[in-house]
């Protein structure tokens, strides 16, 4: 079955987690104890309502502040698809919590109070999205409900966004606006009748028809080689496949290929899945490949067709999402994990902040704070072979590892 990964995002008292609750509770997603649970803290705290929040928060402090601070991923399904919802922190303290949570998604549901607007957060929600390019977006209107499923109301909140649209630099983004009304259930799975000037699909209506083969970033295929297969049964002694998984398009059997970093050339002889023999991998599938030539091959190195190499380098420049305590300093040593390879970097230069409600950038800068968004120079003891990021997200993405304490510090985008 198809599965869509969802990033969602919203100011405080926004209604993402409502949302999302109600999105469980009218596909049938919730079990029978989870239900019981909601109905009777409802009925404990007064309300005359379900509060489907309580579906997604899941740390105390969460329930008690009813707020999100960590992200959570909620699966559920349908008869044509499997979905993953990452439940992200929409407050600015959290901004390396939406990084991660959209750093992994196709898709994006981004929640604007139809009492407030488009706010300095909203900025920060899309500016984030579009840092990630995420290709589809979902501008969520949510709270109709409490101004009278005004379209005058949408239409004022959607001419501000689109204002917002103008900003970003990526442009492939699909962006669409429904009203909803995610305590009462308007327009979320089920079309509503108070909104009868609104002839668009309901929330569940549009991500069912969302095709994966249009919202996925494509690119040139790339192939990390994770390991190297070599059975010691007698039967396939003499076999040497190599293991991995096929981002950014397609290989065949017959393509002539490329390992990095020998810049060694063969061809693909055999692609097997378990047992079973393909003519063609597939993007983001998990294969074995074997080549006509016994060429050196080892974990770490990469597969690429030869007339489409990457950037070979020892330095370049990205955008970072710093997410540790402590600071990052121009000559900061760092461990770069990116694909399956590992490499020492060293902070070469920190050009400037970016400041991610589209104000600008911030010059003169002495280091980056937890949250912060730069754009970093490296340089590193080895050559890596990347692709920028927006040309391909998977890689030109890394992230960055504090050696002493191996805590992930934070996450990059190459130029």
């Amino acid at each position: 079955m198809k599965v869509l990964k969802i990033a969602t995002a919203g100011s405080v008292d926004d209604g993402k987690s409502t949302l999302i609750g109600r999105l469980l509770y009218d596909t049938k997603s919730l079990t029978t104890d989870k239900l019981e649970a909601i109905e009777k803290t409802s009925k404990q705290r007064g309300y005359d309502y379900l509060d489907f929040s309580l579906a997604t928060d899941g740390l105390v402090a969460e329930r008690e502040q009813g707020i999100t601070i960590d992200v959570a991923h909620i699966y559920f399904s349908t008869a044509s698809k499997s979905y993953i919802i990452a439940d992200t922190p929409g407050h600015v303290e959290y901004t390396r919590n939406m990084v991660t949570g959209a750093s992994t998604s196709q898709a994006a549901i981004i929640l604007i109070d139809a009492r407030k607007g488009v706010i300095e957060q909203t900025n920060r929600h899309f500016f984030i999205n579009n840092l990630l390019r995420v290709k589809d977006v979902i501008v969520a209107i949510n709270k109709m409900d409490l101004v009278d499923f005004s379209e005058n109301r949408f239409n004022e909140i959607k001419a501000d966004f689109e204002e917002l649209m103008a900003k970003r630099d990526y442009q492939d983004q699909k962006i669409t606006f429904i009203p909803v009304s995610a305590l009462k259930g308007d327009n979320v799975v089920n079309t509503s009748e108070n909104t009868p000037w609104y002839t668009g699909q309901t929330l569940l209506e549009h991500l069912e028809e969302l095709d994966l083969q249009d919202i996925y970033n494509t690119g040139t295929p790339r192939f990390p080689v994770q390991y190297v297969v070599r059975p010691k049964t007698d039967e396939h002694h003499d076999f040497r496949g190599f293991a991995g998984k096929v981002y950014g398009g397609e290989l065949n059997v017959g393509d002539e290929v490329v390992a990095l970093p020998s810049q060694t050339r063969s061809r693909i002889k055999e692609i097997y899945f378990y047992d079973k023999k393909y003519e063609t991998a597939s993007r983001r599938t998990s294969v074995t490949i074997t080549l006509e030539d016994e060429i050196n091959v080892s974990r770490g190195d990469m597969l690429v067709k030869v007339d489409d190499l990457p950037t070979i380098e020892k330095q370049f420049t990205a955008t970072v999402s710093w997410m540790d305590s402590k600071k990052m300093t121009p000559g900061a040593k760092y461990v770069i994990q990116h694909g399956v390879n590992k490499v020492l970097a060293k902070v070469d230069a920190i050009h400037h902040k970016i400041n991610p409600d589209y104000s600008g950038t911030e010059e003169g800068i002495d280091g980056l704070g937890m949250n912060d968004i730069a754009k970093v120079s490296f340089r590193l003891n080895k050559p890596i072979f990347y692709d920028s990021f927006k040309n391909h997200r998977t890689n030109g993405s890394f992230i960055l590892i504090d050696s002493q304490s191996n805590t992930t510090a934070g996450v990059g985008f190459i130029e």
